[in-house]
């Protein structure tokens, strides 16, 4: 009778007791937006990531370990970099009560070229379905499925859990793993359309899109944009009043480019703006206008939608 192992990382059926493991022995942890676990240093910002940090321990299955507990302490600073305090802007007039900014979720990956398999190609017995929550596994038979995942992305703000589709929210790690999606498809995404994405433009891949994060202090909005290889000489970074325009080439073989206007939540002093070209990402430091606290980076992303009161409650 087939059985999960019940470690982390793994969450494989499996019949054979003795069949290798592959899975992480340590809790996860969370601090100031980085994702890792406790027993190996790899350190990322999304979800996404998180989930695809290959397990660093080989052992063999188990259905009766209790999954490691999620870590809350902070991170330790050689396997991570310099942390940054959350900003906690000032309170409303009074009459409309202190209101706190709407919490920052893990931005969302870029959507998926398809949402369906193309028929023609191959999927692998044991892929696991792309969405989200779903976590099922192709088996070679395709008849009576049933995705439940969720549409959303993932939201961690003060301790709680969940996602942006729906209000659940929990407070353990294991039971945010364990929160059943809220749309349902009748059929699973495995491989897509198996398309690599990016079209090609004069001998060079052109990017329609490339992974962000941002935190911010009270004066700027610290973002970054993940590219490997940029070229320093031939990037150009130019700073709007709320607006950045991006042309960054890569030194790859062929190479990359990524051309974007990025509009942002709020406006910047663009003198006082720069910019930092890394081996992996562009690092841009936005000096804020007004002051304000951006609940995203860009206006044409979708806020959260929660509104979190502070303070006392009045006396009736």
């Amino acid at each position: 009778m087939a059985q999960k192992c019940v470690h982390s990382s793994c969450g494989k059926m499996y019949t054979d007791p003795e069949e290798e493991c592959h899975y992480h022995s340590g809790p996860p942890i969370f601090h100031e937006g980085q994702k890792g676990w406790k027993c190996c240093k790899s350190r990322v910002l999304t979800f996404d990531e998180f989930l695809a940090i290959p397990p660093c321990t080989t052992g063999k299955h188990s259905t009766t370990d209790l999954p490691p507990t999620i870590e809350k302490k902070q991170v330790d600073p050689a396997d991570a970099a310099p942390a940054y305090k959350p900003t906690i802007p000032a309170p409303e007039p009074a009459s409309r009560g202190p209101v706190a900014p709407q919490p920052t979720a893990t931005p969302p990956p870029p959507p998926p070229e398809s949402e369906d398999d193309d028929p023609s190609l191959d999927i692998p017995k044991g892929k696991t379905c792309r969405r989200k929550a779903c976590g099922q596994q192709y088996t070679g038979v395709r008849e009576g499925e049933k995705c439940v995942f969720h549409p959303g992305f993932p939201i961690f703000h003060e301790g709680s859990k969940g996602y942006t589709c729906c209000k659940r929210r929990v407070l353990e790690f294991d039971e945010f793993m364990r929160i059943e999606g809220c749309e349902t498809k009748d059929k699973h995404l495995f491989i897509g359309s198996g398309k690599t994405k990016g079209a090609k433009l004069g001998g060079e891949e052109v990017l329609e899109t490339v992974r962000h994060d941002f935190y911010q202090t009270p004066t700027t909005v610290i973002a970054s944009f993940f590219l490997k290889k940029i070229n320093k000489e031939n990037a150009k970074v130019e700073f709007v009043n709320q607006e950045i325009v991006l042309d960054l080439p890569t030194s790859d073989s062929p190479p990359k480019r990524y051309k974007s206007k990025v509009p942002l939540f709020g406006a910047i002093n663009t003198t006082e703006s720069k910019f930092k070209i890394m081996g992996t990402k562009l690092e841009v430091t936005l000096a804020k206008a007004d002051g304000a606290s951006w609940p995203t980076l860009r206006s044409d992303e979708q806020r959260t939608g929660e509104i979190i009161q502070v303070g006392k409650a009045g006396r009736a």
